[in-house]
């Protein structure tokens, strides 16, 4: 469904992503693990055009494209098929629940307005948050807040969500919320890529896991692969560091 393949990026001197390779199959929940600075979220933002990949080919639903030298108007169409999640929300603050999730369905995809609602409400009730439509930002918690910013995405019916560590800003109960909500999107079979540092929930959730350090992709697999029986060095110290490596993994 989507493949990048040799995805470079550099901020001035600094080379961010250094040909970094990843793919990821209809229905797959693909976690992108690695410590802070490895290029995780680059990476994602690279995949949805929020930041100018240097170089490198993504092909999606058969369509294959040159990054950085993609169309604004290629990019405008991919982006119909995509929603991303922010780590920080990313609300209106003056809009309410209801009319944050509707916005970008009547500017964006052109939907009248009256089946806008429709969809958004169905998507505040999917996530819990249909009680609390009315409602603005700051009168919302964090937790709420990211399940407003799940709707709207969920809302566009996107063929993938992109998810930028969206449990980062949270305390454990409502970061427990958030979880809740993105389990039950893959168990409807939601495409999802997530970039976490939720390490329960990419081992119990994910399909596909990637562990990326130093804008290298060190190594990919399944989930069970990589959290039983990791074959590189560095991801096993990456996993006990973070508690979750078997005292006796398999040697196979």
């Amino acid at each position: 469904m989507l493949e990048v393949r040799d995805v470079r990026k550099a901020f001035g001197q600094r080379e961010v992503l250094k040909g970094v390779d990843l793919q990821v199959e209809r229905g797959d929940v693909a976690v992108i693990l690695g410590p802070s600075g490895s290029g995780k979220t680059t990476l994602l933002r690279c995949m949805n055009f929020l930041e100018t990949a240097g170089g490198g080919t993504m092909t999606f639903d058969g369509e294959r494209f040159q990054l950085g030298r993609v169309p604004k108007r290629d990019i405008l169409r991919l982006r119909k098929k995509t929603a991303f999640v922010f780590q920080s929300y990313n609300l209106f603050r003056n809009r309410t629940a209801l009319q944050n999730v509707t916005e970008g369905l009547i500017v964006g995809l052109k939907i009248p307005r009256d089946q806008a609602e429709r969809t958004a409400l169905q998507a505040l009730e999917k996530v819990g948050m249909a009680p609390w439509r009315s409602y603005y930002p700051h009168q919302l918690s964090g937790g709420q807040q990211q399940r407003v910013a799940i709707a709207r995405a969920i809302a566009a019916d996107p063929e993938i969500i992109f998810f930028d560590e969206p449990t980062s800003a949270l305390d454990p109960e409502l970061t427990a919320e958030v979880l809740s909500v993105m389990r039950r999107l893959a168990e409807e079979g939601m495409t999802m890529l997530v970039v976490t540092h939720e390490m329960g929930f990419a081992r119990s959730v994910s399909s596909r896991v990637v562990f990326m350090e130093d804008g290298r992709v060190v190594e990919s697999g399944s989930s069970r692969d990589i959290f039983e029986n990791p074959r590189q060095e560095r991801t096993r110290a990456f996993l006990r560091l973070t508690g979750s490596l078997p005292d006796n993994p398999s040697s196979k």
